[in-house]
Parts: structure tokens; C-alpha cells; sequence
């Protein structure tokens, strides 16, 4: 069966996340959005586990069930740790296959930090030693590096990452088989190094409220069940991981070099002119995904990956029809029309990947059906991302852009 799979979500207990993260929001929007099966994250936080047990029926192909929306027990933790001389901050996923593994796994990472302190716990212990650790409890579960390139708490990241994954997970490296883009990056630029071509490459929205579930996400075609999930991810294989949702890696935070106290985004090029040092305050800059890309590459731009999961770059249909209308994304009407779409077409995800243009524009409106089909033809404009801001993307010129005429109500 084919089905949309988001493996990397919050739960309320985790911080600056909503309060409205509960498995009953998780599961509603999950069918608005057209995702059959979402992690339930936090699995590690006592509070929220003894909710997943209390909510979540398990079935008997490793996964779980709330109403119609699929689950899998997942985790993400944050290991703070010294190697090398160096100050190491990595967030790592952690997938389990039953409620009794999971337990275990937590069990075992509370000798290294406070479960209950954030549903993100942070550990004392390095991330190769945690991969052995997991495994030991649990010989079904899976380790994924988080968001590998972002600048701070990541595998990559310029701050407290490493150079290679081998440095990072040392004897344990074959036991890794997926990394996580992040928004920031999609796969594209993670086909420029070479050394990530053994890697299957998932995305997934790291939401932390439940409007932002699905900003990225997996489609396959297997059946679904956990085992079947980790074999697919284990060897990429395209014909049953079909593509994954991309945020244009512009849009992301951390896209690009920058300052943002000073105003200043640059380029890796720019940067590297600078010395990586803003010219306003002369402090280091936050260097961003695209110059780590750059500077740990061997490929050019554009080179492609043979056999590689394709991917299919999306903007969030609440912009889409924000941006078309004139309106912000939190208003009434957006929200109404939003409803309309979603309920015409059966979930976003039809909406933005198969609805045809003039059916989208009966159903709605023309200039929203128009702003679909560009997204789609990739002819939108970005202003990058920087230093933990989000870059602005644009579907429609300046002046083009004027609300729609059409009767909202």
C-alpha cells in the first residue's frame, strides 16, 4: 500500500512546544494532512509514555493505533558529551517496535540524564555508545541522526558536529543506515558528499505544533508495518520508498550564513570573504547549512545520485492560499478556505501533490489554483533562512500579488 509516513514529531512535554501536541490533535491532524502513520515522539518522558500506553492500542505489526491514524513508538534525545577535545551536542531519533522495548531503552538512558526534565532529554553520553546501548535492549530498534546539518545539535553542524559520521559513531557506524535532512537541506544538496551515499536519506516536520505536521515527510509503497519500514529505510530501496516532502531549503533557518542581531544573511561565498565574521560587530557568524554542505562536499552543484529516493519540494497550503488571498496564514479566512480544499479533495497532501489545477480552481479559486501549480513547476522566490530565522519565500511578484475576489463565505 502507499501511504505518507512523519517519524519526527514533539509532544507537549517537550520545550516550546504546544500544548495542543496530545495524540488526540496529532492523530486529527494527521488525517487533514493525509499522513497514515506519524512517531509519537517523546517516548523517553515517564509522563508522556504512560500516555501513549493509556491512548494508543497496539497492533501486531510493531505499530500502533489512535482512531485512524497510525503510530510508531519514536524518541529523539539530545547527547551532550566531550570527544576529541571537543564539546559534542547531537540530537539522535530513536525508533522501538513495542511498548516493553522502549521501556527498556529509557530505562537504560536515565543512568545518563533527567528523563522527565523535557520530552528532548538531554544525555551525558556519546552518541555511538547510545547506538549500543539501544541496540542491546532492543536489537529491532533504530538510531537516526536528527536535521545532520543544522548548526547547532547536529551530526554535521558547524558548532559541535563532527567531519564524518565515522568520527561520530566510531565501531558502530554500519549500525546507522538513515540520516534525516532537516529543513534546511534536501536531498539534493546531501547528493554533493559522496560519503552519504550509503545513507538512506528520510525527511520529516519535527513539528512541534500539530499545523506543522507534514511541512516534510516520507511516501512509500510497502506494507505498513514496522518491520517492513525498517527494511525499506535499511536499503533505500526506490520502488517501495517512493520520494520524500521537501521544504524549499531555502526557506529554513539555518539555510545560510548570518547575524541576525546585525540584519546581516550572506552567502557562503560572502562569508568566507569575511573571514566567517559578521562585518557589523565583527563577532563569528552562524554558519549555515549550505556552507557546511560546501566546505564537506566533493560533488558539484546539482550532481545526481544514482538509484537515490527522489524528493518533491512543497510549500504548506496554508501559505499557499495566505500568499494568494493577501491574507496571514492565522486568519479566519485562510483557515475557511484551508477547510474547504481539505475537505473537498480528502487531505492536504491531495491537494498540494494531485488535484488538478482547474478542479482546484472550482473547488476554490483560480489565483489559488495558479500559486499550486507554480509550487509545483518550482517558479517561486526565497530569501534564505540565517541564524535561526526563516527564509520568506514568495509564489507571486511584487505587485502581482492581490486578494482574491472570490466569496470566502
Amino acid at each position: 500500500m502507499e501511504f505518507c509516513a512523519d517519524f519526527h514529531v514533539h509532544s507537549k512535554y517537550s520545550r516550546a512546544t504546544s500544548k495542543e501536541m496530545v495524540i488526540e490533535r496529532i492523530a486529527e491532524a494527521a488525517k487533514r494532512k493525509g499522513i497514515a502513520l506519524v512517531g509519537t515522539g517523546d517516548f523517553t518522558h515517564p509522563a508522556w509514555f504512560a500516555e501513549l500506553k493509556e491512548k494508543l492500542t497496539p497492533l501486531d505489526n510493531g505499530l500502533f493505533k489512535y482512531g485512524e491514524t497510525n503510530f510508531i513508538l519514536s524518541a529523539e534525545v539530545n547527547n551532550t558529551y566531550v570527544k576529541a577535545g571537543k564539546l559534542r551536542r547531537i540530537h539522535n531519533m530513536i525508533f522501538s517496535p513495542s511498548f516493553e522495548k522502549a521501556q527498556l531503552i529509557s530505562k537504560a538512558l536515565s543512568n545518563f540524564g533527567k528523563l522527565s526534565s523535557d520530552g528532548r532529554p538531554t544525555l551525558s553520553l556519546d552518541s555511538g555508545e547510545m547506538l549500543e546501548l539501544v541496540l542491546d535492549c532492543s536489537p529491532g530498534s533504530l538510531v537516526v541522526p536528527s536535521h545532520v546539518w543544522t548548526p547547532h545539535f547536529s551530526l554535521f553542524g558547524a558548532f559541535s558536529g563532527f567531519d564524518s559520521i565515522d568520527e561520530c559513531f566510531g565501531d558502530r557506524v554500519e549500525d546507522v543506515f538513515a540520516l534525516e535532512t532537516g529543513l534546511s537541506s534536501d536531498p539534493g544538496m546531501n547528493w554533493r558528499w559522496s560519503s552519504l551515499d550509503r545513507f538512506t536519506l528520510i525527511s520529516n516536520s519535527d513539528a512541534h505544533s500539530p499545523s506543522k505536521l507534514g511541512r516534510e515527510a516520507n511516501f512509500f509503497s510497502c506494507e505498513l508495518s514496522y518491520d517492513q519500514i525498517l527494511d525499506v529505510l535499511k536499503k533505500g530501496d526506490p520502488e517501495r520508498f517512493l520520494f520524500t516532502v521537501e521544504f524549499f531549503p531555502e526557506e529554513g533557518k539555518y539555510h545560510y550564513d548570518g547575524h541576525r542581531k546585525c540584519g546581516m544573511r550572506m552567502s557562503p561565498a560572502e562569508s568566507r570573504a569575511k573571514g566567517n565574521t559578521c562585518p557589523v560587530c565583527g563577532r563569528r557568524l552562524t554558519i549555515g547549512v549550505m556552507h557546511r554542505v560546501e566546505e564537506l562536499g566533493d560533488r558539484e552543484e546539482g550532481s545526481p545520485r544514482q538509484g537515490a529516493v527522489p524528493y518533491k519540494r512543497l510549500i504548506p497550503l496554508e501559505e499557499i492560499i495566505g500568499e494568494a488571498l493577501g491574507l496571514g496564514v492565522d486568519t479566519q479566512a485562510v483557515k475557511t478556505e484551508y477547510d474547504r480544499l481539505t475537505n473537498s479533495f480528502g487531505s492536504e497532501f491531495e491537494v498540494l501533490l494531485k488535484t488538478p489545477a482547474e478542479e482546484l480552481g472550482r473547488a476554490s479559486s483560480s489565483r489559488i489554483g495558479e500559486a499550486i501549480v507554480r509550487m509545483r513547476e518550482g517558479k517561486v522566490k526565497v530569501l534564505p533562512g540565517y541564524d535561526g530565522l526563516f527564509g520568506e519565500i514568495r509564489i507571486f511578484e511584487e505587485g502581482e500579488v492581490k486578494p482574491d475576489q472570490m466569496s470566502l463565505f
